[in-house]
């Protein structure tokens, strides 16, 4: 089942149950997925791999904008992000834990053969494209930048 498809059924569930942040939260994620599907040049479909990055992109700003809105006291808009964050979470490929994601770097620099902070970039390439969707890009630079140093 297409991801767009999950959430029309999802939509249709929030609508019966009167959810109205629920519902939000979907039309959301389906308003990215439209407009991913009209993109100048876009080929109306939008591919898995696509889907993964627009959710990743929604989470980032929903758990920006919720830091923001914390730091300035505004706790009811705060809430309001973290919940469609979670609501976004739902969709999100499993993120992988620090332990696990650590392994799967030092299988990636072990495999690249990389020695030192020069290889840094050559590294976060690779990792960016084998681990896309199952951790945060933020996280991923920091425990390379731990693993490469001599």
């Amino acid at each position: 089942m297409s991801l767009k498809t999950l959430i029309d059924s999802d939509i249709k569930k929030a609508m019966l149950a009167k959810n109205k942040e629920e519902l939000e939260a979907l039309r959301s994620i389906k308003s990215l997925i439209l407009l991913a599907e009209t993109e100048k040049g876009g080929s109306g479909d939008v591919s898995s791999d696509t889907e993964n990055k627009l959710l990743m992109k929604a989470a980032k700003q929903r758990k920006e904008s919720a830091d923001i809105f914390s730091q300035q006291g505004r706790n009811d808009l705060a809430e309001r992000e973290l919940f469609q964050l979670e609501v976004i979470s739902r969709y999100l490929p499993k993120q992988l834990t620090e332990s696990e994601l650590t392994d799967a770097l030092k299988k990636i620099i072990a495999d690249l053969g990389a020695a030192g902070p020069q290889d840094m970039g050559k590294v976060m390439g690779t990792a960016t494209k084998k681990l896309a969707g199952q951790a945060d890009g933020k996280l991923i630079s920091e425990l390379v930048k731990k693993l490469l140093v001599p």
